[in-house]
């Protein structure tokens, strides 16, 4: 199995940017406990990181051409504004996309509450910190296995 976690903007900052929400574990970090963790079964994963919408974009249409079996997006806050993030999504069915995010979106700002993504994506985890990812590819990692 091949997953590909993509990030959007500012999460190149985990580990320093508002540690009281996000925590004080970077992105580098996250990435090497997953591999390490999933590799004994023989788990690839790749990680992708954009402050650019189109860019993470790009990211999704490459996973879908390369064969990837999944794909873990936490698109920041292109989450709440991101119809093109939506449709791009749509477009690379039926590769299975998880929405996630670190922080509990709906106990935050009313502006966070809504995800224009959601609706194309497999499923949404939010709310456990940076476990989220590992979250997301374990429900990856059994919905590919029983399909």
């Amino acid at each position: 199995m091949k997953y590909i976690i993509i990030n959007g903007p500012n999460l190149n900052l985990l580990g320093q940017r508002e540690p009281g929400i996000y925590g004080n574990t970077n992105m580098e970090s996250v990435v090497e406990e997953l591999r390490q963790r999933f590799a004994p079964q023989g788990v690839e994963i790749a990680c992708y990181q954009s402050n650019h919408e189109g860019d993470l974009i790009d990211c999704l249409h490459r996973a879908w051409r390369e064969g990837y079996d999944g794909a873990v997006l936490n698109a920041g806050a292109y989450t709440h504004t991101s119809i093109a993030l939506h449709d791009a999504i749509r477009a690379i069915a039926p590769l299975p996309v998880v929405e996630v995010h670190i922080s509990n979106v709906h106990q935050r700002e009313d502006f966070r509450h809504t995800s224009l993504i959601s609706a194309a994506c497999c499923g949404v985890i939010c709310g456990f910190g940076t476990l989220s990812y590992r979250l997301a590819i374990e429900a990856l990692a059994g919905r590919t296995t029983t399909l």
